[in-house]
């Protein structure tokens, strides 16, 4: 998959079919609509191609800033598993906003050689996201090319989108987030050194530092996680939050990887999450915490033996 930075660096020659959005976290939803991208691609003869916006439109237009799902390189990530031809990351700022949704489309196809565009049913575009479908049909007369709309994709008859996967990964609902991206939601960071606290009371821990800030973390508590390191794979349980025990004042990222010693400090790990296991709580002291922990840590442990190692 070749990636272009801005779509004004992408030509082609060759007649291609286009699908565009946000993609945030490249949900199931998201995947009915690529399929129908490459299965079109290869049925018409034509390049197949993503245009995505880097950073999402509503931290540039909105006042009401949001976490996303997935980070852009994560959003490459999953792309180029897909079978697309080009993934095309165009910069969203003010001045491209205002770029009016003639002008878009014209940029489309002059320079992608557009034959075909596939959009989602409640596509909008174009300044102040002023055009529809119906605009979009109409331009496609005017510049000779065909639209295909996709109509709602839908999980138990509950449609799916990236605002209700935000929404339960914040609320720590890991489950209906899983099930709506038909992946588990993850997290990728490099260990930095901690506290020690954990190690104190027999139970290490590697904590995580995530580079982009933009990145949604979910809501405090505890986790059974699936951790990736080295091209291997170890079972763990994360907490996110204060160390109410310890009086911390500072959020942490910690997980105690299971049947794992060795030094983790500066290395990246990869971080899948697979059960909220419970709400953070505040102990009097450090032995009831550790009783708390080896609860939890057997919890994690009959949750992995029944569901995953049957």
């Amino acid at each position: 998959m070749k990636v272009t930075k801005g779509l004004k660096n992408a030509h082609s020659s060759y007649p291609t079919i286009l699908t565009l959005g946000t993609f945030d976290g490249i949900h199931q939803g998201h995947k009915t609509i690529i399929s129908k991208l490459t299965s079109e691609s290869k049925k018409n003869n034509l390049r197949s191609i993503i245009l995505t916006f880097f950073p999402h439109p509503r931290n540039v237009l909105s006042f009401e800033k949001i976490k996303s799902i997935s980070t852009i390189d994560e959003k490459i990530e999953i792309f180029s598993k897909l079978e697309i031809d080009e993934l095309i990351i165009q910069n969203f700022d003010k001045s491209f906003s205002n770029i009016s949704a003639e002008e878009f489309v014209k940029l489309l196809v002059d320079n992608l050689n557009l034959k075909k565009i596939i959009v989602g049913y409640n596509h909008r575009f174009g300044k102040n996201r002023s055009a529809d479908i119906s605009v979009l049909k109409d331009f496609s007369l005017k510049y000779n090319f065909e639209v295909v709309e996709i109509k709602a994709f839908e999980v138990e008859k509950i449609k799916i989108s990236s605002t209700k996967i935000r929404n339960a990964i914040n609320r720590g609902n890991i489950d209906v987030c899983n099930s709506y991206l038909g992946y588990n939601f993850n997290i990728n960071g490099i260990v930095v050194k901690g506290k020690s606290i954990g190690k104190s009371i027999g139970f290490p821990t590697a904590n995580i530092n995530i580079v982009e800030e933009y990145k949604i973390i979910p809501k405090n508590g505890v986790y059974l996680v699936l951790c990736f390191f080295e091209r291997n794979k170890y079972y763990g349980m994360m907490n996110i939050g204060f160390n109410p025990t310890f009086g911390s004042n500072k959020k942490s990222i910690e997980v105690n990887i299971f049947d794992l010693n060795k030094d983790l400090y500066g290395k990246n790990i990869k971080i899948e999450f697979l059960k909220f296991i419970r709400e953070e709580i505040k102990f009097d002291n450090a032995e009831m915490l550790k009783n708390q922990l080896n609860i939890d840590r057997e919890n994690c442990i009959k949750h992995i033996n029944s569901t995953y190692n049957n």
